[in-house]
């Protein structure tokens, strides 16, 4: 793999994470998105047309599901490495795909520091597995939003996601629109995060991982 610049294409079914996600990773000078797609299906004519260092995806891709691309990459004996994005590291489905040699599994709610950091990991030869998990891969204690931020700061980032402006959000807890920037401020900081399209996706992926 090219040391300057990691090649990636991003599956998701929903197009607003699957936006978030391109935005966080376009925002780093060594990724470059090659391909994004909604089903399993695209997900693997961009692989084999762009051969990307690294495949992230949903697992529950239509009507070719992640596992699906990934047996297809192993029996075509494709580069690509695949990350999955799962709702549970102990699902079935995660433990199948580590077994079947993805290169590791990600929680949908994980930060975006952390995606990158995994992502950044993958691309370097480790492979990731949870933190009570295989001897020969990277260990992580998965930080989610409910562990990195404080239960106003999340109350903040919910009615961001919803779509609420600043003032709005301010009406709503009865804050200042003062309060509310500076609260926002040091979610960006915690997060590392730069505009309020990424914000909206943890949001939005908080919610799909904690309903």
């Amino acid at each position: 793999m090219g040391a300057s610049c990691v090649s990636i294409v991003v599956a998701d079914c929903r197009p607003f994470v699957l936006l978030g996600l391109k935005s966080v990773l376009d925002a780093e000078s060594d990724f470059k998105v090659v391909g994004t797609c909604h089903d399993g299906k695209t997900c693997l004519d961009i692989i084999r047309e762009q051969a990307p260092d690294l495949a992230l995806l949903d697992v529950a891709l239509p009507p070719v599901n992640g596992l699906q691309v990934l047996a297809a990459i192993n029996a075509e004996h494709l580069h690509t490495r695949v990350v999955f994005l799962s709702s549970s590291l102990e699902s079935s489905a995660s433990a199948t795909a580590t077994a079947e040699a993805a290169y590791g599994v990600v929680p949908q709610d994980a930060t975006p520091t952390l995606l990158l950091r995994c992502l950044r990991e993958v691309a370097s030869g480790q492979k990731l597995v949870p933190a009570l998990g295989h001897k020969n891969g990277s260990a992580y204690n998965f930080g989610t939003l409910s562990t990195v931020l404080t239960e106003r700061e999340r109350q903040i980032v919910c009615l961001v996601g919803e779509g609420l402006s600043n003032k709005e959000v301010g009406r709503r807890l009865d804050l200042s629109d003062g309060t509310v920037k500076v609260h926002l401020h040091r979610v960006y900081q915690k997060l590392v995060i730069r505009n309020r399209t990424a914000l909206a996706l943890l949001a939005e992926r908080d919610k799909i991982s904690n309903p």
